[in-house]
């Protein structure tokens, strides 16, 4: 699979309160995830997922940030964030900002989203693809939510362990 055309820029803040941007994780590999605290069932299988495709990679792991991009700022501010991380997925950062901020980095990464409202008050539908930055934080790979942690993993060893010009 080649690089898909994005932009795949953010300005944003960490669960931790501070400001970043893709830049700011330059010399590793960007493992991207867009989502949302209160999602009931695709958001948590996809960061299971990843934090199977991270155990399957062993020490390579290292070399990746896995980072997990709002799509819902309204509710999800950097405390929640690192607390729903915290309890669930420790390895992942959660990135937050405003509506406009987190709209500008969805739409950087071609990521669709759309504020639905239900009984329980409203979820956000959104594309669910991981997507990859390379450590100069340019598009590199992305996958579908069709895609197995035990591909993925393969697909991801492979670009880590592959000498760089």
């Amino acid at each position: 699979m080649t690089a898909p055309p994005l932009r795949a820029t953010y300005s944003l803040v960490d669960h931790h309160g501070t400001p970043v941007t893709e830049r700011t994780y330059r010399g590793r590999w960007q493992l991207v995830q867009f989502g949302f605290t209160s999602c009931r069932v695709v958001c948590p299988r996809a960061l299971a997922k990843l934090d199977d495709v991270l155990d399957r990679l062993g020490a390579h792991a290292a070399a990746v940030a896995p980072l997990y991009v709002t799509v819902d700022p309204d509710r999800d501010t950097p405390e929640r964030m690192k607390a729903f991380l915290g309890a669930t997925h420790p390895r992942f950062t959660g990135l937050t900002g405003t509506a406009q901020q987190t709209g500008d980095a969805a739409a950087s990464f071609r990521v669709f989203t759309r504020r639905r409202a239900t009984p329980a008050g409203y979820d956000v539908q959104h594309t669910a693809i991981t997507y990859l930055l390379d450590p100069d934080a340019a598009p590199a790979r992305y996958w579908s939510d069709t895609r197995t942690a035990e591909a993925i993993a393969t697909d991801l060893a492979a670009l880590l362990t592959a000498p760089r010009a």
